[in-house]
């Protein structure tokens, strides 16, 4: 199991990391960007990442490529709201493409599916921190050596809490 607590820190086995979580802390998500990191078990349902940027990387994950033309609906006017979609899109989105590497690697965590409520939130990733562990907008952000040690050694049916 992968534990992240309200102190900014990710526990996985014997290991601690520290990470990046949302402006507004860890709580309940009530509606879409409210800076919150959702409290909660979850499930890593996909890993995308950047092939240009990282060239070795070894997961028990399928891995999928992120292309110029991928980003993820977060508009709850949308029927693709906090799903994969291509771009360019009408809809409000995060484009996962960026010049920035925060989205080199992405772990999408399963938080609003099954079923996918409007406005409840989306976008939900463990992805790069900025420097300094920046705040996010409700995402998990770890440094990208870490991420990437992580990734490696979780297995498929892994839980990820955060409390």
């Amino acid at each position: 199991m992968i534990i992240i607590n309200k102190y900014g820190f990710l526990k996985y086995k014997n290991l601690k990391f520290r990470c990046a979580l949302g402006e507004a802390g860890i709580g309940e998500k009530k509606i879409e960007g409210d800076c919150i990191t959702p409290r909660g078990k979850y499930k890593i349902i996909k890993v995308y990442y950047r092939s240009d940027r990282i060239k070795k990387i070894i997961s028990n994950f399928k891995l999928y490529k992120i292309k110029k033309n991928m980003g993820w609906c977060a508009d709850p006017r949308s029927k693709s709201y906090n799903k994969l979609i291509k771009l360019p899109s009408t809809f409000i989105n995060e484009k996962l493409y960026r010049k920035d590497k925060l989205y080199d690697l992405i772990l999408v965590l399963n938080y609003n599916f099954k079923p996918i409520i409007k406005n409840k939130g989306s976008a939900i990733f463990i992805h790069i921190a900025n420097k300094n562990y920046k705040k996010t907008k409700g995402c998990i952000g770890l440094k990208k050596k870490d991420l990437i040690f992580i990734l490696k050694d979780i297995k498929k049916n892994i839980a990820v809490k955060i409390t």
